[in-house]
């Protein structure tokens, strides 16, 4: 091979090797802006789920808190609530009491027509049953 030729070989390889230097070099920088990005981007993300954090243990007090007043709340609401079971209870025997007397009341009034209208309300009257017009005691 003449020596011209192999200068134009070499010269033709380091053109070769200068296009590939610089298209490597083009990767590379190619390659940092990506790395750049995604770095700033991560950064972002960071800040964001520290955002979210700080929120979720907000909205997690603020849980404990509601869940603490329920229960304080639980308390008085069960006390009013067996408050209340009792004098319902208290009512329906009274109820109940009442519509006995007034049942044996009703029967007194009908046995006292037969035996005479006076003497039923006059034992009506000493029996307390009934008084000021009413069938109850006031």
């Amino acid at each position: 091979m003449s020596p011209v030729l192999q200068v134009h070989e070499l010269e033709t390889e380091v053109e070769a090797e200068q296009r590939r230097g610089v298209d490597a070099v083009k990767g590379v920088r190619k390659y940092e802006r990506r790395v750049k990005e995604l770095t700033y981007k991560t950064e972002k993300d960071k800040k964001i789920v520290g955002r979210l954090q700080d929120l979720v243990d907000k909205l997690q007090l603020k849980v404990k808190a509601y869940k603490r007043q329920a229960e304080e709340a639980e308390e008085p609401s069960n006390s009013h609530m067996s408050k209340f079971r009792k004098v319902q209870h208290e009512l329906d025997e009274k109820e109940e009491r009442a519509d006995v007397t007034e049942t044996q009341v009703n029967k007194l009034m009908a046995k006292g027509r037969d035996a005479g209208q006076e003497h039923t309300t006059d034992l009506l009257l000493h029996l307390g049953c009934i008084g000021n017009g009413t069938l109850f005691p006031v």
